[in-house]
């Protein structure tokens, strides 16, 4: 079981977070940073490692801020602010309550990085449901929505949405392994 992070390392993963949050999210950086955004895969990670209720509060208050900033002051098209917008959090809430429910599971042992995984594909899939199907119900920008073709647009999007999201928080995890492993290494040499 993963006990929770102590506050120092606990302020220090979130600023991490925060500025990576920023710097996919935001993509007026450069073509050098110009990465996927990292916003769904962070609020998996952030359930997982943060774990508290005002920090989950935080991460959405930083989304929304960095798409208003990016919106009124960076010319980035607000084609996608639309009442369907006001359904992000509850799709970002899926993935970090996913994370919290599996964080007292998460040993780091490759069973519980395998657990880790296959609730981050459910809950990925689960948010892309609720983040699309409202953009596509909701929005106004497809006239006359069926299911039908939701389904279709589903299967065309939902799985680059998944993937992106699996291969961040699949960084992370190999992270999480190997500074794991530098850390018993270090505490084993210092009981020697």
């Amino acid at each position: 079981m993963m006990k929770p992070l102590s506050r120092p390392l606990a302020v220090a993963v979130a600023a991490l977070f925060a500025l990576v949050m920023i710097g996919t999210r935001f993509h007026h950086f450069g073509d050098w940073l110009h990465l996927p955004d990292a916003s769904m895969a962070l609020f998996f990670l952030g359930g997982i490692y943060l774990r508290k209720h005002l920090l989950f509060v935080a991460f959405v208050a930083l989304a929304v801020l960095v798409d208003w900033y990016s919106v009124s002051y960076a010319g980035v098209s607000a084609f996608c602010i639309t009442l369907a917008y006001s359904f992000l959090p509850l799709a970002y809430a899926v993935l970090w309550y996913a994370g919290r429910a599996v964080a007292p599971r998460f040993d780091g042992s490759l069973r519980s990085h395998v657990v880790v995984f296959v609730a981050l594909l459910v809950s990925a899939s689960l948010s892309y449901v609720v983040s699309g199907g409202s953009f596509y119900f909701l929005g106004g920008r497809y006239p006359n929505p069926t299911f039908a073709d939701y389904g279709v647009r589903l299967m065309t999007w939902g799985p680059l949405f998944v993937r992106t999201t699996a291969c961040y928080v699949l960084v992370a995890q190999v992270a999480h392994a190997v500074f794991a492993r530098v850390f018993r290494a270090r505490e084993g040499a210092a009981h020697a």
